[in-house]
């Protein structure tokens, strides 16, 4: 079997050497050198990220390509190669002009450039069939490049390929298992709405709803989708409409786009006591997330069969007795993530300013350095006490990380009644400390941040003009603010455990 094999390896290799392929002597050689070291996937999952097309989905799929051609390199080049210690192939017959200038001085099998392209190229169709559809033709070029520049023998290039796709998937389900929500939560009622039977859902087509509508009709072909076009309307009036005609049919309300969207639907879906479908989508949709929602398909089948749980929403508004334009009392704000004061405020500002022009990732890159060099501290009452701080951050329910602060870090009960606040105080090189602490991963240890949870917030003396941010949209504050938790909480559908996935529920 091992000689069938070698020569068939040989004939093959042979049969490649000698025949034409027109125009291929100027592409291929360059093409393999390039995905040297993995500078070819590197440049393409940049591209991927700071282009924006396909949103959310299509920058996961880069990162995971990145990741499983990091653990594919790995294992070809400690176990892989080190344990067959094959020959490179005799070059007597590969024409001159394909050569490579620099030829490999590992050994042979198996080849370490097709198991990056191949794992590069499924970690990002996993995630984006159209950044797939581009990625997979130049993927199989550099594989095929292998035996065309007389560097590896076919089988080289196939076992290669087949461990770098293993290790893509094996990514997958690693990420996607540590995604999934522990069942902290006990279920609460919701309609069952087999195949989005009754479900209005809502796309923001700011957040890349074109390549969504495709998605949510495969998941749920009898969900009625309607895009936002901003000439016809406001976004929170069309889910006011959508939210009203849920209530009326006994349906449910769906959104797809970013935190400042899921914001709007769960106001409206909390004023008409409708059911909220979270589809994932926007440039950061942190709901979503922490549901663990990262398709469509996720959450079918939770919608299917009416699988939901209560989910908190948070109010901050002016104390009872204020008086807002035209001796009204002001509407009170709510968030579904969270609220901050400070220079998180400026850095959402700054942020919104440039991501039309360098895209929403560089955007964030620009107003984080910014704010570090020209955001000034604030003096508010927090409960009372009167403090000098950089920034305070509310989240709603409890978050947990491995730092200890809100950066990254996940909500596994969305309804535990609780504020998680924290505070980063003013005081010299209080943003270099902090910053420190964030990226050695003790930023609960810093002396510049505290951190506290409650169930209400008193604000006070809050300095005219301070920015407050909420679910990522800004807005001037008030000078003082309450913040806690109306009820009843939000009914919200969440994926079903990956046991139950596709078992109707008894």
């Amino acid at each position: 079997m091992r000689e069938r094999l070698g020569d068939w390896d040989r004939a093959v290799f042979r049969r490649v050497a000698v025949t034409d392929w027109p125009r291929a002597e100027g592409v291929l050689p360059r093409l393999s050198r390039t995905a040297d070291h993995s500078k070819l996937w590197t440049g393409t999952a940049a591209v991927i990220a700071l282009s924006g097309v396909g949103g959310p989905r299509a920058r996961r799929g880069a990162l995971r390509g990145l990741v499983a051609v990091a653990v594919t390199s790995a294992l070809v080049n400690t176990v892989g190669k080190g344990a067959f210690g094959r020959s490179r192939p005799v070059l007597d017959e590969v024409p001159v002009l394909r050569r490579l200038k620099r030829l490999p001085t590992s050994t042979s099998f198996p080849s370490g450039h097709a198991a990056s392209a191949a794992a590069f190229a499924t970690g990002v169709a996993l995630e984006s069939r159209g950044w797939g559809a581009v990625v997979a033709p130049v993927a199989a070029s550099v594989a095929f490049s292998r035996v065309y520049t007389g560097v590896h023998y076919p089988s080289d290039v196939l076992v290669g390929a087949a461990l770098g796709t293993a290790a893509a998937f094996g990514v997958r389900a690693v990420l996607d298992a540590r995604r999934r929500v522990p069942p902290a939560q006990p279920l609460v009622e919701a309609p069952a709405l087999p195949d989005g039977r009754g479900l209005s859902v809502v796309a923001n087509p700011g957040s890349g709803s074109a390549a969504f509508v495709e998605e949510v009709t495969e998941a749920l072909p009898a969900a009625r989708v309607t895009r936002w076009d901003p000439d016809a309307g406001t976004l929170p009036e069309l889910l006011e409409r959508e939210a009203r005609r849920a209530w009326e049919e006994g349906g449910a309300l769906g959104v797809f786009g970013g935190d400042g969207t899921v914001n709007a639907a769960a106001r409206a879906a909390h004023r008409y006591r409708v059911p909220l479908a979270v589809l994932p989508g926007g440039t950061l949709n942190h709901l979503a997330q922490d549901l663990g929602i990262g398709s469509c398909a996720d959450l079918a089948s939770a919608v299917g069969y009416g699988h939901a749980i209560a989910v908190d929403l948070a109010r901050f508004a002016p104390p009872r007795g204020a008086v807002g334009a035209g001796g009204a009392a002001p509407e009170p704000g709510f968030f579904v993530n969270t609220f901050s004061l400070g220079a998180y405020g400026d850095l959402v500002e700054v942020r919104d300013r440039w991501r039309q022009r360098i895209g929403p990732w560089a955007a964030g890159l620009v107003a984080a350095v910014h704010v570090l060099r020209h955001s000034r501290p604030f003096e508010a009452r927090v409960n009372g006490r009167t403090r000098s701080l950089w920034l305070l951050f509310v989240g709603n329910c409890s978050y947990h990380t491995l730092g200890g602060g809100p950066g990254g870090a996940r909500r596994f009960n969305l309804a535990d009644g609780m504020l998680d606040v924290h505070l980063v105080k003013a005081g010299r090189w209080a943003r270099t400390r902090l910053v420190a602490s964030a990226l050695a991963g003790v930023l609960h240890r810093s002396p510049v941040h505290a951190a506290a949870r409650g169930r209400r917030l008193h604000l006070s003396g809050i300095p005219e003009g301070t920015l407050c941010s909420y679910d990522g949209e800004t807005a001037p504050s008030p000078t003082a603010l309450l913040i806690d938790k109306p009820a009843p909480p939000l009914t919200v559908y969440r994926p079903l455990p990956a046991w139950l996935s596709g078992r109707p529920l008894t």
